[in-house]
């Protein structure tokens, strides 16, 4: 594979090579001076998303990579913009996380590793915070903090379930004994606040408003009271700036931010987004997991926080997929099943007509395997000219931009000629409930959604402060539409079960927990480091 030096992949992008901070001869650091210089937004916003996923994968980032790299052959100099990928998954479930085939970014090990240290900036910021809140409590407590009511949580980018609930402080002279816990670095608040900042300046106020703890008399404690924000501004003095890569075909790419989806945001940085629409007329990027999370939080959350005003949406989605939510087992899955595929159809159609409550004009792309039957290929691509969504095979992983060029022009010529009529489903100035019930009931399709005790007591609270206001982000399995990962295809008239909820004061969002959603993932039986013994 040939890759071409990070500056001549920065020109492509209309990036000066003045602009470029390189680590190394492919990847760069891009300086926010730029933007100084780029005034107007200019670029059409193409989201990519998928159905429920599953574990067998439906290549979400490859179709995204593969789309840019069909249009940057029919010669629309487009832009890619991705999430970071986290340790976590990579050395747990998936390996790596910056697409396959002939469709990847590069150099793609050392973005799946340590990349240009965004994530050990944002995990040594966020462990600064608990070291000093801790030491504050121990060093005579000024701030009158209630160890028992401490809120922020450690971080590590990695998947350690034995860290979910620890004690801290034992033994003489070791700080004040109390309960904590980790959060995987990427469902950090302080993750969300670099992708939702619009600038430094915006990151840096952002994190001085962030919850840490409550008093003895339950006066809210922030970053900014620990007086720490100056620490956190030259720890991420580097980490607030864009990165910039190639594919394999030599196109730009920037990738920046990373948070999970189903505990997080799950979309890339605000930053990267707003330079490519600045640099580009089409900009592509991902949300993460379905469309119920990645997807609802990019056009609630992140759109409405950026102002952007998002064109058009793929929606990926596989045969295997497809027949796993019609009922088909895992180990018959390559066999020949038209009932179970025409049953897990639901799924998708659900997908679809969820997009369209954003006003959105939806495109299915469906990932092409080399196992794939044709009648079952030909049975899809039916059912979608019957219902009115344009479809096309996407063969990124076996050809490259060649398999997706049909999906690049198919996207153009709706980007062409129809306009967008997006806008978010809820509100902000709808109450906390009537906004996590906006989502469970048009997006989940739940019947109704049951609050523990705590949780209403919680959404009391965050009302009487005044954040009835904020965002919500909700937590919640990513293999169901509903908070049961067993419910598969497109569940109706469940109830939706959230059990706590949580502040996020300075990303503006509540976290809603629902079901058995875990905010520090475990490992698999054999996880994906061990499997790399034999590579």
């Amino acid at each position: 594979m040939k890759l071409e030096k990070i500056e001549e992949i920065a020109k492509k992008a209309g990036i000066s090579e003045k602009y470029l901070e390189p680590y190394g001869k492919y990847k760069a650091k891009i300086d926010l001076s730029i933007l100084d210089t780029l005034k107007e937004r200019k670029g059409k916003l193409v989201l990519v998303t998928a159905i429920t996923p599953t574990k067998f994968g439906e290549g979400k980032t490859t179709v995204s990579i593969a789309l840019n790299e069909g249009l940057r052959r029919r010669k629309v100099p487009s832009l890619l913009c991705l999430r970071e990928p986290s340790l976590g998954p990579v050395f747990g479930l998936k390996g790596g996380a910056t697409g396959g085939g002939k469709v990847t970014v590069e150099p793609s090990e050392e973005i799946n590793l340590h990349f240009t240290g965004d994530m050990h900036a944002l995990t040594s910021s966020i462990n600064l915070i608990s070291a000093v809140l801790d030491n504050s409590i121990y060093q005579g407590n000024e701030l009158h903090i209630d160890p028992n009511k401490v809120v922020w949580k450690r971080a590590m980018d990695m998947n350690d379930r034995t860290l979910r609930d620890i004690q801290i402080g034992r033994g003489k002279s070791n700080g004040v004994e109390r309960n904590d816990g980790f959060v995987i670095t990427v469902a950090s608040e302080l993750m969300a606040v670099l992708c939702l900042a619009k600038d430094e300046n915006d990151f840096i106020e952002r994190v001085k408003r962030i919850t840490v703890a409550y008093t003895f008399e339950n006066k809210r404690i922030t970053v900014g009271d620990l007086k720490i924000a100056a620490a956190i501004r030259k720890l991420m003095k580097e980490a607030i700036k864009p990165n910039i890569v190639q594919t394999q075909e030599q196109n730009p790419c920037l990738i920046h931010g990373g948070p999970f989806a189903n505990i997080a945001h799950g979309c890339n940085s605000l930053i990267a987004l707003d330079l490519a629409l600045r640099l580009s007329p089409v900009v592509v990027t991902e949300a993460g997991f379905g469309s119920d999370l990645g997807a609802e939080k990019f056009l609630d959350i992140l759109s409405v926080e950026g102002n952007l005003h998002p064109d058009l949406v793929v929606m990926v989605a596989t045969i295997k997929a497809l027949k796993w939510h019609g009922g088909s087992e895992a180990d018959s899955l390559h066999e020949k099943n038209l009932d179970t595929l025409k049953e897990g159809m639901a799924n998708l159609q659900r997908h679809l007509e969820n997009m369209k409550l954003y006003g959105l004009n939806p495109v299915v792309a469906l990932n092409h395997f080399a196992e794939d039957d044709g009648e079952e290929l030909d049975y899809v691509l039916q059912w979608a000219k019957e219902k009115g969504y344009p479809i096309c095979l996407c063969d990124g992983y076996l050809k490259g931009g060649a398999g997706a060029e049909k999906l690049a022009q198919m996207v153009m010529e709706i980007l062409n000629n129809k306009e967008s009529s997006y806008h978010p489903i809820y509100s902000k100035k709808l109450s906390i409930q009537e906004k996590i019930e906006t989502i469970a009931k048009n997006i989940y399709h739940a019947k109704d959604v049951e609050y523990s005790p705590l949780a209403m007591e919680k959404i009391k609270e965050y009302t009487s402060e005044g954040f009835q206001e904020s965002y919500v982000c909700m937590a919640k399995t990513p293999e169901s539409f509903s908070d049961n990962a067993k419910l598969k295809n497109a569940p109706s008239d469940f109830t939706l079960h959230v059990r706590d909820v949580s502040l996020s004061s300075g990303a503006d969002f509540i976290v809603v927990y629902t079901g058995k959603i875990m905010t520090m993932p475990g490992l698999p039986k054999i996880p994906a480091a061990v499997k790399m013994e034999d590579e």
